[in-house]
């Protein structure tokens, strides 16, 4: 569990991790390593709420509320940013379901990404800033939120086939197992109740509810789920989350 724990860590985020901690691990492991997700969003939503707490006396909510977000987008290297900007370009191109996957490929910022990255990086600075203001505790309310929006993408991967011949999302699109896939939502559900009690259940169960949404108009609109509209569900899956918390 530590071994597949420190692989999605290498996987999912920037934060670096020695070679030899990974050793001997092959495609299958990395898929069981699901069940790990959100233990990674708990690490790092963590590290953003820490220095959220440590800047806010010193230089403001808003300001604090800015930097961890920022930090949060480093730590991941702006990975499931750069996949909310490609599913954004693709689904609202009103295109042919070929031409949505080409344009998703398409390293370029659309308008629509331009937006969606706008509109989701806003809204965390702004739902932050208000949580601090309500006296919710933050390290647990962004690692919950964290947590909550890669645990919950696991509703993406379980029961959907990929959308296309290759490519990142592959690796877990359409492989995981039921089992995996409840193990994944129980770890996520236990460590929201751990931090926020019963309103992390309910924050939960509204991003849950979002996401199997989300992903059911994916798979309307594209034939199935990539790479890119799982990290669309993680970003949109933590501004649910938060909201929810309100």
């Amino acid at each position: 569990m530590i071994k597949l724990f420190f692989a999605t860590l290498s996987f999912i985020s920037r934060i670096p991790v020695p070679g030899r901690w990974v050793q001997g691990l092959d495609g299958a492991d990395y898929v069981r390593g699901i069940t790990t997700f959100p233990l990674v969003g708990l690490l790092l939503g963590g590290l953003s709420g820490l220095l959220f707490m440590v800047l806010h006396t010193w230089c403001g909510v808003p300001l604090a509320a800015l930097l961890s977000v920022l930090a949060l987008a480093l730590l991941t290297g702006g990975f499931h940013l750069d996949g909310l900007a490609d599913t954004c370009d693709g689904v609202f191109s009103a295109r042919r379901r070929e031409r949505m996957l080409e344009i998703m490929r398409d390293s370029r910022l659309g308008t629509h990404g331009g937006l969606a990255l706008v509109f989701v990086l806003v809204a965390k600075i702004l739902l932050l800033s208000e949580l601090q203001l309500r006296d919710t505790p933050m390290i647990a309310a962004l690692a919950a939120a964290c947590a909550a929006g890669r645990g919950c993408s696991v509703l993406l991967m379980f029961g959907h086939r990929y959308a296309r011949d290759e490519g990142l999302g592959n690796l877990f699109i359409g492989k995981v197992s039921g089992r995996d896939t409840f193990v994944t939502l129980i770890i996520t559900a236990l460590i929201t109740v751990a931090l926020l009690g019963a309103q992390g259940v309910l924050a939960l169960l509204v991003t849950m509810v979002a996401i199997y949404l989300l992903g059911w108009l994916l798979k309307r609109t594209l034939g199935g789920q990539t790479g890119d509209t799982l990290g669309a569900a993680i970003e949109l899956g933590e501004v649910i989350f938060l909201l929810a918390l309100l």
